[in-house]
């Protein structure tokens, strides 16, 4: 439409005026009302990042031994896991907007109690504390901004909005903000780089949430009691089976991921022969190419279909994939550019899942925040999922046997994509209407 229509009887003439184009932005497939959300998001990314390649062995550095560490790691992981859980949840209740608020103001706050008090006075008590609870913040800020995604995006672009968002988010955490922390620290030491983190955090903070103008982050959802909401985010896994399936495949996707952690490093350095930072330049290579990689199958996913694209690039891909990088460098030694190759070709395919953040929510369009919440339930379970295979099948069966244990899980993981559809229709079930446009819901007549 136009701001001055022309009269219906009027035919179209050169001088009529027309359309605007849609904006690059728009052509981008970023929601036009959140492309402050997005930048803001990657801000506080890169600052919660920042510390992730160098806090571990700064704190063994100041006298904390590396079962400690290794402990406080896991209280703030064990936060992050709820939080994740919480954030579709507390949306439904609250809003987007004030959920980012909520984790914005927890990890200002805890940071500075770290800062300012428990690394000073070498407290292992309240780095507990502080470092855990901080754990509550970045879940909340960047699961509260999904679910405000799939409030706004349509459905014809949904795929490539979340492909964006997982873009800023791992453009943030880890790559960028290891990068800025390797900047930083050899001109204003280790101590002040964490300082510098919490100014990037609440500049993406407050960038997101006094620049994005769309009422769609306030809405709550009334229909029912917190404690049922609460509630809903579970029983949902059965009361929407597809949904519970989607949860599944979610915690698949990146089970080999966390189990990969555990057993490549030393699988790479010890038994193929790559020096520790040839390994650590491959696991570079691994996530730049998921970064992009994230990016490509949000756009894929809207145009190929999210549930083929989950199913052929992420399951199938992966399942092939998993097995490259483990037999590839088995037969061909260390020889680093072909790992390179594998390596890459691995995170690409993890990045297969993508237009399942998309896909999730649309199974349940009254609760999509319930949705979501169980989809990053998922998440979180994927990061104990993945190492507790490694811990009860490496003994017995080898790192073969655990390589072929992931493959397995991800052939399966293909299957149950292929039943993941839309109650709306064959189209819709794959996320490709043609008109780009939410596809039609049949009448009754």
């Amino acid at each position: 439409m136009t701001n001055s229509p022309a009269s219906p009887a009027s035919p179209p003439s050169a001088s009529s005026p027309s359309a605007p184009p849609p904006s690059l932005i728009t052509r981008l497939g970023i929601p036009r009302t959140l492309v402050w959300g997005y930048l803001g998001l990657l801000l506080f990314m890169i600052g919660d990042g920042v510390e992730s390649g160098y806090l571990s062995p700064y704190l063994t550095d100041r006298g904390f031994s590396e079962s400690r560490v290794a402990v406080l790691f896991t209280v703030y992981g064990i936060a992050a896991g709820i939080a994740a859980w919480l954030s579709g949840v507390l949306s439904d209740l609250w809003g987007p907007r004030r959920v980012m608020w909520t984790g914005l103001g927890i990890w200002a706050a805890f940071q500075l109690l770290f800062l300012a008090a428990a690394l000073p006075l070498a407290s292992y008590p309240l780095m507990m504390l502080s470092y855990g609870l901080r754990g509550l913040g970045y879940p909340l800020f960047a699961y509260g901004f999904l679910v405000w995604i799939a409030a706004v995006a349509p459905r014809a672009r949904l795929g490539t909005a979340m492909g964006w968002f997982w873009f800023a988010f791992t453009g943030g955490l880890p790559t960028l903000g290891s990068l800025v922390a390797s900047g930083l620290i050899p001109h204003i030491g280790a101590y002040a780089t964490l300082w510098a983190a919490l100014v990037l955090v609440a500049a993406g903070g407050l960038i997101a949430l006094l620049l994005v103008r769309d009422d769609r982050g306030a809405r709550q959802d009334r229909t029912g009691s917190p404690l049922g909401t609460l509630v809903g985010s579970v029983t949902i896994l059965w009361r929407n089976p597809r949904v519970g399936m989607g949860s599944v495949v979610r915690v698949i996707n990146t089970a080999s991921q966390f189990g990969f952690f555990v057993i490549m490093p030393i699988h790479f350095t010890r038994t193929v022969g790559f020096s520790l930072t040839q390994w650590l330049h491959l696991l570079s290579a691994m996530f730049a190419t998921n970064i992009f990689a994230n990016l490509l199958f949000g756009v894929v996913g809207d145009r190929f279909g999210w549930r083929r694209t989950i199913a052929w690039f992420g399951g199938a891909g992966c399942t092939v994939s998993t097995l490259l990088l483990f037999y590839v460098p088995n037969a061909a030694g260390a020889n680093f550019p072909l790992a390179l190759v594998v390596a890459a070709f691995y995170g690409a395919t993890l990045a297969g899942y993508v237009p399942l953040s998309a896909l999730v929510p649309s199974m349940e369009p009254r609760h999509k925040g319930q949705a979501l919440a169980a989809l990053n339930l998922g998440a979180g379970a994927s990061t104990f999922v993945g190492p507790a295979v490694v811990a009860v099948f490496v003994g017995p069966l080898g790192v073969a046997g655990v390589v072929w244990i992931f493959a397995g899980m991800y052939a399966v993981s293909t299957v149950l994509a292929l039943f993941l559809k839309l109650p709306d229709g064959p189209d819709a079930a794959d996320g490709t209407p043609e008109t780009g446009a939410p596809a039609a819901v049949p009448s009754a007549a």
